[in-house]
């Protein structure tokens, strides 16, 4: 084995023990079919076998996801309260990244025209100190009056029932996070570390170091089943029609059109989906109204 594989699977061992006795034992996997959630629960498992995963079935999952989550054992299934429909309706679509999504969403839900000024231009503000973060960069001014824009629908879709499932069961989860997978996750991992005890809502993230190079090969050195949808050209597995990071991969929209044509025609239909997506890319078309 390699070394560096097996100094990881010790490392995370490690923090997977001393989650669970932290807790008596009252702890699940964050499970999303995905293959790090997929290592993550074998690595769990291979310590545990009693532990519960769990699945937050979001409506806008890839099929290839669903059909295989269902070929695990013992996995709870959540469902959100909304729909993505609704959530795009009620506050809006999730597009570019969190950054951008939120600068964009606290432009359009302020009144206040100073606010709205610093929100889309940064600059001084009353009390001297030059604001530059949160601000919308100007290459995305173009849809503040044409959608409306929200980071909100991983909240909604994904942490509330999670947050829900927690306070009915009393269990905390381990997350297949890994800091190399964004700033934000990094700097969030780098303040709290991989078990974090004292946070309101605990989370152990057992593969904080690990990458993907280490998924794989951990997949092929225990030969664990995982979704074959990364056999088809798939290298991430989220929400079929999130649009975060649509800029990095704007070829999502047309494989989503090719490969899955009735979940795409449906999605034009109930969320204007293509129009949404041609605005973001660069495409102009007609405002699209504010419901």
């Amino acid at each position: 084995m390699n070394p560096k594989l097996r100094a990881l699977i010790a490392g995370s061992e490690a923090k997977i023990r001393e989650w669970y006795y932290h807790f008596g034992g009252k702890v699940y996997v964050s499970f999303s079919g995905g293959k790090d959630s997929t290592v993550l629960l074998h690595l769990v498992r291979s310590i545990f076998p009693e532990v519960e995963a769990v699945f937050c079935d979001t409506g806008v999952e890839f099929p290839e996801i669903r059909k295989f989550v269902k070929t695990v054992d013992n996995v709870t299934w959540l469902k959100p309260a909304k729909s993505f429909k609704d959530v795009v309706s009620d506050y809006g679509y999730p597009v570019i990244s969190k950054e951008v999504a939120v600068a964009i969403s606290r432009y359009q839900n302020t009144l206040d025209p100073i606010q709205k000024k610093l929100r889309k231009w940064g600059g001084m503000r009353e009390d001297g100190q030059y604001q530059s973060r949160g601000v919308i960069p100007q290459k995305y001014h173009h849809l503040i009056d044409k959608i409306k824009v929200s980071e909100r629908c991983c909240y909604v879709l994904k942490k509330a029932p999670f947050k829900k499932y927690e306070k009915e069961s009393g269990k905390v989860g381990y997350l297949g996070m890994m800091q190399g997978e964004s700033k934000l996750r990094k700097m969030w991992l780098d303040k709290t570390g991989c078990n974090a005890f004292d946070l309101k809502r605990p989370r152990s993230a057992p593969l904080r170091y690990w990458d993907d190079v280490m998924i794989w090969e951990y997949i092929r050195e225990f030969n664990v089943p995982y979704c074959d949808i990364y056999d088809k050209g798939h290298d991430r597995t989220g929400c079929m029609l999130c649009l975060f990071g649509i800029m990095y991969n704007k070829n999502k929209p047309e494989m989503i059109k090719n490969n899955y044509p009735g979940i795409y025609k449906a999605a034009c239909k109930n969320v204007k989906y293509q129009h949404v997506v041609d605005l973001v890319i660069g495409k102009r078309q007609k405002k699209l109204p504010f419901k």
